[in-house]
């Protein structure tokens, strides 16, 4: 699943569920009659008008009442696996038929969300059944649930932009690496030239400062990269969710909160060594340093508590 983990579309089903099955159940009821039991072109002129407003609908059949299928699937869109294909295959002990075979006629039911066996998607089936003086039967239709939960959700467009946002972070990534190997470079040159130049005592100590410097801003701008790699292309990252979103301010504020705490500690060390006006600024980063560490510390109790509290209101 490309674009969300498949726990949080469980979740989403969970959270949804009582939506998603009127959704479903009102498309069924709406195309559900006769012609499409005995027409296929009647059930790709149906399919055709779904996809336009349904683009979470992926396929639609029919069975006979022992569950074997009457005819290809129809599919909204013909690359898929198993669109145009199935005329009489038996689906008796597929979990759709073996709900809808006891439900009443003109009854929809839907079945929990399982595996596709031709694309290994999360997918829901809806199947109601159909009985008339001619026909008698089901009418079936499957459902891709990642697209139908954010159908619901009102998130089908930004989904389209993931792709392109993911590229930008890319580069921006790859940029941020670029320089973490500039620095790297600087750092062990200077370090070539610590121990093969004959420098005085004090010099050397200021070379050494030197690469501590580079190494330290090296760790933190990869710190960075590697945050922001993982946070927004590599890792799922639900934004209707607050945990993800204090998920990735925790691992940003924290990477700069050890940079910080480096470059206090690099000046009390430089104080410490005759520079004793570094010592003020050193106490001054510190101090930072701790502020951010409570604002951090503040930001993640109170976000967890007011997420508890829309989850108990959502819950009811």
């Amino acid at each position: 699943m490309s674009t969300m983990s498949y726990i949080s579309v469980l979740d989403r089903y969970h959270e949804y569920q009582a939506p998603i099955h009127e959704i479903l159940a009102s498309i069924l009821t709406g195309i559900a009659e006769e012609p499409l039991f005995q027409n296929k072109a009647t059930r790709c002129q149906a399919m055709q008008s779904l996809g336009k407003r349904y683009p979470f609908i992926e396929l639609l059949y029919v069975l006979d009442e022992k569950g074997v299928q009457q005819g290809d699937s129809v599919g909204t869109d013909s690359s898929h696996p198993a669109a145009y294909t199935g005329n009489g295959i038996s689906r008796q002990h597929r979990p759709y038929f073996k709900l809808a075979r006891d439900i009443e006629i003109g009854e929809v039911t839907i079945t929990e969300p399982y595996l596709s066996s031709v694309d290994s998607q999360l997918c829901v089936s809806a199947t109601m059944r159909w009985g008339s003086d001619n026909t008698q039967g089901y009418l079936v239709i499957d459902a891709d649930l990642l697209m139908l939960v954010e159908f619901l959700m009102g998130d089908s467009q930004r989904r389209k932009f993931q792709p392109f946002f993911k590229w930008v972070y890319t580069v921006i990534v790859a940029g941020l690496f670029i320089v973490v190997a500039a620095l790297l470079y600087s750092a062990f040159h200077e370090l070539y030239l610590m121990t093969h130049d004959s420098t005085g005592a004090e010099e050397s100590k200021l070379k050494t400062f030197g690469v501590i410097i580079f190494l330290t801003l090296a760790l933190a701008i990869f710190d960075l990269g590697k945050t922001t790699l993982e946070e927004e292309v590599l890792m799922h990252k639900d934004i209707f969710r607050h945990s993800s979103t204090r998920r990735t301010i925790t691992r940003f504020v924290a990477a700069i909160l050890i940079a910080v705490s480096i470059e206090a500690l690099l000046l009390m060390f430089k104080a410490a060594l005759g520079q004793g006006e570094m010592l003020v600024h050193a106490v001054w980063m510190m101090l930072a340093a701790v502020g951010l560490l409570i604002g951090l510390g503040l930001y993640v109790y109170l976000g967890a508590k007011a997420e508890a509290l829309l989850t108990k209101r959502t819950a009811r």
